[in-house]
């Protein structure tokens, strides 16, 4: 009986806190779309719609917001009824575009995007 040495994984980052395979399409088009944008402020929503929106280096909106659902004609009824309430978000981050803004910078952005969502 041989026993192989155990390879450590790398942590992973948190998946809600990244953008998925099926959203970065959308996320390079918003950015394309907006010269001003430096990320892209990401929000799930529980019935499988997103929102999404470019953000400038001031936290100010750089684009339209866009709701979308993969694979999908359109938005759900519930969004359509009530625009992605965010009683629904189930995640929300920004994807950063590189060269990313420092630390502090990032967190000022997202608590003016996303509010101020973490306790301390």
């Amino acid at each position: 009986m041989s026993s192989k040495p155990k390879i450590k994984k790398k942590p992973t980052p948190r998946p809600e806190l990244k953008a998925q395979k099926n959203e970065e399409a959308m996320i390079a088009g918003i950015l394309e779309g907006s010269p001003d944008g430096i990320g892209v402020a990401v929000i799930r929503l529980e019935c499988g719609c997103r929102k999404m929106a470019a953000v400038d280096a001031k936290g100010e909106p750089a684009s339209k917001v866009v709701i979308y659902r993969d694979e999908a004609e359109s938005i759900c009824e519930a969004c359509k009824a009530d625009n992605g309430a965010f009683s629904r978000v189930l995640s929300q981050f920004i994807h950063w575009q590189e060269p990313m803004p420092d630390g502090a910078t990032r967190m000022k952005i997202e608590a003016k995007v996303l509010g101020n969502y973490t306790s301390h």
